[in-house]
């Protein structure tokens, strides 16, 4: 049985569609914080336990029977992302999988300017220590914080961000659909993968030339030195470490951590990955049916 932890979350529940097109019911089960979110899985026939990275002790039973576990990695950044983390790694192996793999980030790296490539990085070690097989999914920057950094800025006209550098925005939907191809072929990737990213990376001024030609609207692209944005977003109640973690993202970029383009997601989808103008119409078309 393969196990997908977060299967409520954006990622978990579209790798979860993925794999359910290509296997039965029975041979999937989720782990997840609260088991009525994911109701309509188990009437599909998905085995569904309640698991938290918070209660270690819980885990074992969440994960139970399986040959693999995909821990998706947590919303939070630093020490409390690698403990919850490393907690789904001694549950994975405390219940006998035989494969453990790992929703990472193209930029795991221990020397990032990025807190979150930090936590990969230490994440990926403890999946090394663990002395299981493990697959690291070296997945690009999501295409859907781009959407969100471009924010107001598509109203506006003014898209007003710290310098940047080119990265490989990648769609969520391509990266389930990597997840799923993977999983279903059991070892397929021994330890990281090749950069699971987009066929070009694009800076900030890339985007908002993408923007206009999506909406018709002239959308322009301004840097705004680091200390002034920082400073914004504490003055509109952002908590200063989060600010900090925001501008690791643009020192990252600066410094090519996500720059890098790879054949690999394109081969395993079978087709080019989307592209950042697709994300946005998307997103758009989504936006203005609610």
């Amino acid at each position: 049985m393969i196990i997908v932890t977060g299967a409520t979350g954006q990622l978990g529940g579209q790798i979860v569609e993925r794999l359910l097109a290509r296997m039965p019911a029975e041979r999937v089960g989720v782990s997840v914080r609260d088991a009525q979110k994911a109701q309509a899985l188990a009437d599909r026939g998905v085995r569904v336990r309640r698991g938290s990275f918070g209660e270690a002790g819980g885990l074992v039973d969440a994960f139970e029977g399986a040959s693999q576990v995909l821990i998706v990695s947590v919303d939070a950044m630093g020490e409390e992302a690698v403990r919850q983390h490393r907690a789904a790694i001694d549950g994975a192996v405390a219940a006998g999988a035989r494969r453990i793999l790992y929703t990472s980030h193209m930029g795991a790296d221990a020397a990032s300017h990025f807190q979150a490539c930090r936590d990969h990085a230490a994440t990926e070690q403890a999946l090394s220590d663990s002395g299981v097989p493990y697959t690291s999914l070296r997945n690009g920057f999501y295409a859907s914080s781009a959407v969100q950094f471009l924010g107001h800025g598509m109203d506006s006209g003014q898209v007003v961000l710290p310098a940047d550098g080119p990265v490989s925005w990648t769609a969520h939907a391509d990266l389930a659909e990597a997840a799923a191809v993977i999983l279903a072929d059991e070892g397929r990737f021994e330890g990281p993968t090749p950069p699971l990213a987009a066929a070009q990376s694009l800076t900030f001024a890339d985007l908002a030339d993408l923007a206009t030609a999506v909406t018709g609207r002239t959308i322009t692209r301004t840097a705004a030195p680091d200390a002034r944005f920082r400073d914004e977003l504490v003055g509109n109640g952002v908590p200063a470490d989060a600010a900090d973690q925001l501008l690791g993202i643009f020192a990252a970029a600066r410094a090519g951590e996500f720059s890098a383009v790879d054949p690999t997601l394109a081969a395993l989808i079978g087709r080019e990955p989307t592209g950042f103008a697709e994300v946005l119409r998307k997103h758009l078309a989504a936006d203005g049916a609610h």
